[in-house]
């Protein structure tokens, strides 16, 4: 007997059919489950510390904590191996609303290092939950049908995030501890609601396969040294932070240099990218093809050009994920309340982006992949530069000597419609760029390893936008935000001189 998962993604989707509704209300349900978390991370705790008064520099470095999401590679294989993703999910949105409790009650009104813990837990909780999420909707779903299934995990993904923007409202009307609190209560519903989602397929891996894999990786000193380099990199703008908290004096002065905080872990990680492809494409490397932890590695970093399709997925977003960490502080320091924040930047924003989901999942049904994402790319990179021309255009508060988001609704009525205006483009152009970019992921990952494949490309994905975030408060702080958010707009272009290995990859996996 099969598996109901198994039965509905046996079944081509249609409008019409009673089964494809019920996989497109599983993917709502558990991609709202996914970008709550995230709303929280980039929209909520933001705010939350910019109203404690925490610089610009720290609050960035915060941003470096979402690293989990690059991780998260590290333990996919794991999840894969054990299966029981529905439980994986639960699990995970449990313990984010015990870290959202802690924040209702717990001794957070300072900066220290229980902050850091808190977040650092519900990073990696987030992480596993996007890990468990992604494996089992790439199994749920055929090929044919990405394209709307794509809009509808990024619509509820949005819908998650929108209630995050929720919260923030309430802290505006109630306080905090009231919105961490129902964020909790929201995150166990999560918790409870997954368990009811078809069972997946169980596929029984022997123990001893493990073991036999790691007998082989032993034999294979480049494998594990290219490894060792890739998660130096990853890891490496981690290690400033720890080096401050722990008062390691000469790291912490290393780390303020730009070819530690730049030029080093980039040039790890490609040295490690590039070691591994080519250990990968090595003979005796066919022999942990089979294996259930470095399987789905061997595979997808064989496949020719994949070095080009890391660096483009690196890329890609790069513009619009290294203004937006900083976007919720420069509301803040213009001056608007948490509930305009909340109802304009977060909700109104959020809506528009699920809009702009939608049609670039239209888009890329109708029209291909590879169209999707240099044509909707475009339009992600330009929404940048309203940003840029609103910051040099709406006065900073605190330059003004008023209290930051103490009187949010006074605020000019051209200046509130001018921010509204780049927060509604923005969010829209977002949504399209992301549609095309989450079907080029989906396309390309192998639906025999989906849950460590799509975790891999994920991750890459991940770092970029938590280095980005770092570098961004740093960036702000320094050039002003008027100037970069213009600089952010330059960054999305280098992803285009790596899409004629993108088209030669999506045309080797037989998709247009």
């Amino acid at each position: 007997m099969t598996s109901p998962l198994a039965d509905a993604a046996a079944v081509s989707g249609t409008r019409a059919s009673p089964l494809f509704r019920r996989k497109l209300f599983w993917v709502a349900v558990l991609y709202f489950s996914e970008g709550l978390p995230l709303g929280v991370f980039y929209d909520i705790f933001p705010v939350y510390f910019r109203n404690l008064g925490v610089n610009l520099a720290d609050i960035g470095l915060l941003s470096l904590l979402g690293l989990a999401w690059t991780a998260k590679f590290l333990w996919a294989p794991a999840i894969d191996w054990a299966r029981r993703h529905r439980w994986w999910v639960s699990g995970a949105n449990a313990g984010m609303a015990c870290v959202m409790w802690f924040f209702a009650f717990g001794p957070v009104q300072t900066f220290g290092p229980w902050v850091w813990i808190a977040i650092g837990a519900f990073t990696i909780l987030s992480a596993t939950n996007d890990i468990a999420t992604d494996g089992y909707t790439i199994e749920l779903l055929d090929r044919n049908e990405y394209g709307l299934a794509n809009g509808f995990r990024i619509g509820f993904y949005r819908v998650g995030m929108i209630f995050a923007g929720a919260v923030l409202m309430l802290s505006g009307y109630y306080g905090w501890t009231v919105a961490y609190l129902i964020g909790g209560i929201v995150f166990l519903c999560n918790a409870v609601t997954v368990l009811a989602a078809p069972r997946e397929p169980v596929r029984v891996q022997a123990p001893s396969s493990v073991r036999s894999e790691f007998a082989l990786l032993a034999g294979e000193p480049r494998w594990i040294a290219a490894l060792a380099l890739l998660m130096a990199g990853l890891l490496w703008p981690a290690l400033a932070p720890i080096a401050k908290i722990a008062g390691w004096q000469a790291i912490a002065g290393w780390s303020q240099a730009w070819w530690f905080k730049g030029v080093l872990p980039i040039g790890l990680m490609v040295l490690g990218a590039a070691m591994m492809v080519h250990a990968a494409r090595r003979p005796d490397a066919a022999a942990l093809r089979d294996g259930p932890v470095f399987g789905a590695w061997i595979d997808l970093l064989a496949r020719p050009g994949m070095l080009a399709i890391i660096a483009f997925i690196l890329l890609f977003k790069l513009g619009d994920a290294a203004m937006g960490f900083m976007v919720k502080p420069f509301w803040v320091d213009a001056g608007f309340s948490n509930q305009q924040i909340g109802l304009v930047s977060v909700n109104i924003g959020l809506a528009l982006s699920i809009a702009g989901g939608l049609l670039g999942g239209w888009y890329v049904d109708t029209r291909g992949i590879f169209r999707g994402l240099w044509a909707l790319g475009l339009w992600q990179a330009v929404s940048n530069l309203g940003y840029a021309a609103v910051a040099a255009y709406v006065p900073n508060a605190l330059s003004l000597g008023h209290p930051v988001a103490a009187h949010g609704w006074d605020i000019a009525p051209a200046h509130q419609a001018a921010l509204y205006a780049a927060s509604a483009i923005e969010s829209f152009t977002g949504g399209l760029g992301t549609g095309a970019f989450l079907a080029f992921l989906m396309a390309i990952t192998s639906r025999a390893k989906a849950t460590t494949e799509y975790a891999i490309l994920s991750s890459i994905f991940a770092f970029s936008r938590a280095v980005a975030g770092w570098t961004g408060g740093i960036g702000a702080q320094e050039m002003g935000y008027a100037a970069y958010f213009f600089l952010t707009f330059w960054l999305s272009f280098p992803a285009y001189l790596l899409l004629p290995q993108v088209r030669r990859m999506l045309q080797a996996t037989g998709t247009r």
